[in-house]
This record gives C-alpha cells, sequence and structure tokens, in this order.
C-alpha cells in the first residue's frame, strides 16, 4: 500500500504526533513533532521515506516544539505553520491558510482553520485523491480530542471568552458536520492538561464524539464556556513560557544536550558551591532507602516532562542523580521535551560511587498504608493529588494541597511533627517528601502505592462521590 500513516505516542506529556506519507514517492510529512526528533528520523528510515514537510497545527503551549529541530537534522524539509488568527514568529515557517492542500501521493491534507484551543489553530482533513471532498480521517491537533476538547483559557482571562466561543463554533460548525465515518487522531491522549478527562482511547470517530464527547452537547456558548472553565484542570505555571519560546521558535540544538559525568568528589564540590539545581531521577524506594541531603526527586519516567515543568526553573542548570549511567540520554530527552537543556553535570557511577566514596546520606521512610491507617491521627497526612482525584475520594482525616502548591503553603503544617505524603501511586509524594525535607520537616515518610493501594486495601474513604 502506498499510503504509510504512523502515530508517535510519547508518553507523560501524552502527546500523539504522525507521521504520513507515500511510499511510491517516498515522500513524508510529520505533524506535530516534540524535540527529541531522532525518533521521526529512524521511523521514516525505516519506512524508506524522506521527510519533506513539517506541520504545526498551533503555537503549543504544553512542549517545546521539535519542528525546527527537525527540519535541521533532516536538511531537506520545510517547517508549515498557521498564521491565521493573527499569529506571529520569530522565525519564518512556511504560511498555512484555511483550505490549502498538500498531496502525498495519492493522499490530499486540507487545512481548516480550527480556532477555541488557540487563535491560530488548524486541523488536517485526510482524503484520498480522487475523493478529496471526502474525508475519512482528520487530525484534529488540541481542537477535539477523544471525549473532550481543546481548553480554551491558556491566553489569559482577557481572552478566554472570545477563544471559548470560537471554540465552541469549530465544534458544532466543524466536527459536528463531518460525517459519522471521520476517524479523529488527536495530538494529546488521556493525562495531558490541555483537556478535561481526556478519554483513554488514542482514536476515535465523528459518530462516536457527537454521542458521547460532553463537549459536543451544548446548544449556545454561556453553558459550553461555563462546562469548559468548570471542568478545565489546573494550568501548569510552565505552559506561558512554552508559548513564548514555540512562537519565537526553540533554539536549534542540532544534538542531545551534553551533560559531563563527574566523580563524587567533583558532584559534591559542585552541590556546595551551587552550580545547579540537584534532581535525584531515580525511582521513590530508591531515592527514600538513601540520597544526597537536599535533593528534589523527580523520578526518571515519562512523567518527568510535566513535573520538571511545573517545579524546576529551566534558567537553573540541573545536576543529575541516576538509578544508572546508562540511564541518561533517556532522562535528558525527558527533560528536554518541556525545556530543560542546561546541565552542569550527573553523578558517574551513581549513588554507588557516592556510597563508596564515604559521603554521608538522607532517607525517607516508606510507610505503608495499613501504617498510615492505624496511625490514628497521630500522622499529618497530605494528599498531593490533582483538585478532581481529591473530590473523587480521599484518605480520612487528610489535608489536600496540589502538588504544585506545597512549598508556598507548607507553613500551614506543624515541621516538627510526624507527616505524611500520598497521591495516587507514590511518585507525586514523593517529590512531595523531597520537598518537605528541603523546607525543613524532621519526619517526613511516603506513602508507596498511596491511594491505589489504599483502595485495594478496603481501607475508609472520605469524599466519594457516587
Amino acid at each position: 500500500m502506498p499510503l504509510v500513516f504512523e502515530r508517535i505516542l510519547t508518553e507523560g506529556i501524552a502527546e500523539l504526533s504522525y507521521l504520513l506519507g507515500d511510499d511510491s514517492q517516498g515522500v513524508a510529512a510529520v505533524i506535530d513533532p516534540t524535540p527529541d526528533v531522532d525518533k521521526y528520523i529512524e521511523l521514516a528510515r525505516s519506512k524508506s521515506l524522506s521527510i519533506t514537510h513539517i506541520f504545526e497545527t498551533h503555537i503549543h503551549a504544553d512542549l517545546v516544539s521539535g519542528a525546527r529541530e527537525l527540519c535541521d537534522r533532516v536538511g531537506s524539509a520545510k517547517v508549515y505553520a498557521s498564521y491565521e488568527g493573527g499569529a506571529r514568529y520569530g522565525f519564518e515557517p512556511e504560511q498555512l491558510k484555511d483550505g490549502d492542500q498538500f498531496t502525498f501521493g495519492e493522499t490530499v491534507l486540507t487545512i481548516k482553520h480550527t480556532p477555541g484551543h488557540t487563535p491560530e489553530h488548524v486541523s488536517y482533513l485526510i482524503a484520498e485523491k480522487k475523493y478529496a471532498d471526502t474525508p475519512w480521517g482528520v487530525l484534529t491537533g488540541d481542537s477535539l480530542f477523544v471525549d473532550s476538547a481543546g481548553r480554551p483559557d491558556l491566553l489569559g482571562s482577557n481572552e478566554t471568552k472570545k477563544l471559548a466561543e470560537q471554540q465552541f463554533h469549530t465544534l458544532r460548525d466543524f466536527y459536528l458536520k463531518l460525517p459519522d465515518s471521520v476517524i479523529i487522531y488527536p495530538a494529546h491522549g488521556h493525562g495531558s492538561p490541555c483537556g478535561a478527562d481526556i478519554g483513554d482511547r488514542l482514536e476515535s470517530t465523528i459518530g462516536y464524539e457527537r454521542r458521547y464527547n460532553p463537549f459536543m452537547q451544548f446548544q449556545d456558548v454561556k453553558s459550553f464556556t461555563d462546562y469548559a472553565l468548570s471542568t478545565a484542570p489546573p494550568v501548569p505555571k510552565y505552559y506561558p513560557l512554552m508559548k513564548k519560546i514555540n512562537a519565537k521558535g526553540p533554539e536549534v540544538l542540532g544534538h542531545l544536550p551534553r551533560v559531563p559525568g563527574l566523580p563524587p568528589k567533583t558532584f559534591k564540590q559542585a552541590i556546595k558551591e551551587d552550580a545547579g539545581v540537584l534532581v535525584d531521577t531515580r525511582t521513590m524506594l530508591g531515592f527514600g532507602g538513601g540520597h544526597i541531603a537536599g535533593a528534589l526527586n523527580i523520578g526518571g519516567t515519562p512523567m518527568l516532562s510535566i513535573w520538571a515543568g511545573w517545579l524546576l526553573d529551566p534558567e537553573k542548570p540541573l545536576l543529575l542523580v541516576l538509578d544508572s549511567d546508562a540511564d541518561l540520554e533517556k532522562v535528558v530527552k525527558l527533560f528536554i521535551r518541556t525545556g530543560y537543556a542546561k546541565f552542569a553535570g550527573y553523578l558517574a557511577g551513581g549513588m554507588k560511587s557516592w556510597d563508596n566514596a564515604g559521603f554521608e546520606l538522607a532517607d525517607i521512610d516508606q510507610k505503608t498504608v495499613h501504617e498510615v491507617h492505624k496511625a490514628n491521627g497521630a500522622l499529618q497526612i497530605i494528599d498531593v493529588r490533582a483538585p478532581s482525584e481529591w473530590k473523587s475520594g480521599h484518605v480520612p482525616g487528610a489535608r489536600h494541597i496540589f502538588l504544585p502548591e506545597l512549598r508556598e503553603k507548607v507553613d500551614e503544617f506543624d515541621r516538627e511533627s510526624p507527616i505524611a505524603a500520598y497521591c495516587d501511586s507514590g511518585y507525586r509524594a514523593s517529590i512531595a517528601t523531597s520537598i518537605l525535607k528541603q523546607e525543613g520537616f524532621a519526619d517526613v515518610s511516603n506513602v508507596p502505592g498511596s491511594w491505589q493501594a489504599w483502595k485495594k486495601a478496603g481501607l475508609p474513604i472520605d469524599g466519594q462521590i457516587g
């Protein structure tokens, strides 16, 4: 078959990008690439394709765009972006306008202006050349998701009302007028803060969304706007910065950032001289068992990209502790997705080399859910999950503080009394315990398994709905 159509899932930020090409002509386009662009180059190479077009759906807020990086790496492509809605850029992408068409063998992409999530947002109808007016698919970007829609509140309160109205009309006047059979291919899956409660499936159909997507059910702008704003998750603090970087044009790195390996004595001196922010990317149990005092624990899973964005300053270099030196490239890719490209070094040999050097360790107690339950009020308990998670049920006696707000609210707790943090699985709770340690709390515990373990153990629940 001449059509090549591949979806690339970037976990953690739950981003979906696409490679579309024609193997008879050997050409391909990439839509909404992330900055770790090797995966697109390798995929195109495996399909014997040359990447000639790089399309953006909008100016992204949740990640650094990889469009310019990919363009530089392949050397034979152009970047295309929408100028609709008055969009301006600090570089010169090729201009996209409503109605423009691009042909890849027997496949035609038609540009449709779909404002609402952002003013310049465009989607791409996909059709066979001989049936160009009858699309079989649509790349929806951040305008339409499975069971959800792009939030209209990321450009500030002055723009929200206008964007919500545009989003309402995009859904009703464009998407709902497409045939039920059209497959939707969104730019995000479940877990992305770019939409409320995005569904687990990575694609859907217009017919399914017409029937079940709550954002598609409203008949008037006001009720739609009220619903869109009331269901939107908290706005990650790094989103405005991502917008600025992507509008200006992200710096082209040409390769992954270099991160020098530092032996323990040099690494310790770098910490003393405040050469970088100390981030331990090991698992919660590894971190809890022994770590360098003052470290922030952000585990090296795909979720690192989001929590680095929430909690770190991209202008400050990072000093990394890894599970294994072999994890360096993987961890660096997680950091660059949300704009972190400055590194002061990593601890060569990891914590084993630190231990062997005879340097001091700090630790964090790990309490089971049964131990937390039996504490019977003797523990201060913090729930650091998102507001929507807290409302669905929580540990009796717990206090809710959303993780990104913890540092500014630590004075609400007694630093001398025992305190335990939980989240859904323990990942975010471990971040919270490292923050509490930095803030001078003496007796801190993490709860591995956290809310998942609490429910499976059949322990009491407060505030559960339904």
